[in-house]
Order: C-alpha cells, then structure tokens, then sequence
C-alpha cells in the first residue's frame, strides 16, 4: 500500500530535505527525510533506523531512498528537494508499507515522535501509480524578507533589506519570467538536472508593513533558482536599473549577469499541486 502526507518543517537546523551520500555511503547530518523515516521506522515497523545505508545508484539517491536488499527499512519519496534552511508548509511524501495505518492515529503518534520543528498532515491512502515527485504538476515558493533600515527583535532569521524598494518596478521585472524559459542564468552549478527549461505560471510581490513576499509557482525549479531571482530582483532595486535588466538576464543563459543567490531564511515550499 502506498500512503502520502504533507510535510511541514522550519529547515534551520538541517542539511536540507534529502538523506546526503558521499561515496555511496550515508553522512551523518541531520535531514527532514532522515528524521521521517527514523520516526516511520519506529512507529509502523517497531524497530530503530538504520543509517548504516550504502546507495549505489544516482537515481535512487536523488529521489530520497534509503534501503538496501540487506535492510528493511522505509523509504520516503520528496516531490523535490530543499536546501539547508528552506522551510515548507506543504512538502509531500509518499512511501510504501505492508501495514494499514488508521490516519488519526498515526498523524498523532508520529507527530509525538518528530522534533518539534518537523510536523505532519493530511496523511491519505494513495493508488500505487502515485510519485510524489514525478505526479506533480506544480510547485509554489515564497520568499520573504524584511524591507527597514533598523532591525526588529522579531525579524528572526529573515533577510533585512534597507534600501527603498518599488513593488510597480519588481512586479515588471517578474513578469519577464513568466511562461517556458531557459533560467540557466539563474541556477547554480549543483543543479543534477541538465534540463534548464522551466514554466513559471506565476510570479507576483507583495508587501505588509514591512514584509515583502515573492510568490513564484512553476511546472519545476532549478537548484537555488528562486534565491537567484530574488537576489537579481534586488540588484535591480539596489542599483536603481529598469526592470527590463531581468529580461537580458534571462536571455543571455549566464549566470554571472544574475544577482547574488540570497539566503535560504525566508524562502518556504508553499504547495504542491497534482
């Protein structure tokens, strides 16, 4: 039976959403899949994690497995990866068990196991063609930041901008982004996927008070994408540049033209759609 749920979690104190390997082997760092599947282990399988886990094969690393012939354990399968310090409200799960799971008593029970900044909802039953990653349609980001001179001892760990900046100019320079594109300028070299086209639906900026919130929605996103936009959107505010800057961004397939890539505090994993 496969079942799937949703995933929250404040990444802050972890190496990002996936089990790392280096040489085949586990590291030894703490990740949100880790922490999942030591609590799924324990509650549906009655015995510890077994992080003594030797993966061979890319795929398999990249899509969160972590059992061998010589180990039962649970697998967990991502609709994507985080990085260190990339929140989510809305990641999704799925993974694979022989045992029925009354809902309410497991969302309960494995709630009670994760550390407190790791949490699950809206655990469902789930046809066996269901995949996590490869069913999703849509992914849904948003970055926040803090626009004021001073800091506030409740800005926590988001980034603090103190120059002025013009929503009218930033919503412009988003709207270059939209539709199927080539954001080779906006990736970072880690990216595994060699495929840097993306479909962005929709990419809007806001502001309350003195919160801005970018909301980025696309078919998939290249490794730090979101960040590197961001960072180009303020190199645009910052240096008083026309908003069309972002659209020679985008053309010229260089990330060197982009701005900086910005902190993984302030962005979270809103939504997946299916």
């Amino acid at each position: 039976m496969r079942y799937a749920f949703k995933v929250q979690y404040i990444g802050k104190n972890y190496s990002g959403s996936q089990i790392q390997f280096e040489n085949g082997k586990q590291i030894d760092s703490p990740t949100i899949q880790g922490e999942l599947e030591k609590a799924l282990c324990t509650l549906i399988l009655g015995k510890p994690y077994n992080t003594e886990i030797e993966s061979t094969d890319e795929n398999t690393q990249c899509e969160g497995f972590s059992q061998n012939k010589n180990n039962r354990q649970i697998k967990t399968i991502f609709s994507g990866r985080t990085d260190k310090g990339v929140n989510s409200k809305g990641q999704v799960v799925h993974f694979d068990t022989d045992e029925m799971i009354v809902a309410s008593k497991f969302l309960y029970s494995i709630n009670e196991i994760l550390p407190d900044d790791i949490s699950v909802t809206d655990l469902e039953l789930v046809d066996s063609r269901f995949h996590a990653q490869k069913s999703a349609k849509k992914r849904y980001y948003r970055y926040e930041f803090i626009n004021r001179r001073c800091k506030n001892a409740f800005d926590g760990d988001l980034m603090r901008v103190k120059f002025k900046i013009d929503l009218d100019r930033m919503q412009k320079s988003l709207d270059y982004l939209l539709g199927e594109h080539d954001f080779s300028s906006f990736k970072s070299s880690g990216t595994l996927n060699p495929s840097k086209i993306c479909t962005l639906y929709e990419a809007k900026v806001s502001k309350a008070d003195d919160k801005v919130s970018i909301d980025i929605v696309g078919n998939r996103f290249l490794y730090n994408m979101v960040r590197t936009i961001v960072g180009t959107l303020l190199e645009i505010e910052g240096h008083n540049l026309d908003s069309e800057h972002m659209k020679y961004v985008l053309e010229s397939k260089d990330r060197t033209k982009a701005g900086m890539t910005v902190s993984p505090y302030g962005l979270t994993l809103m939504k997946v759609m299916y």
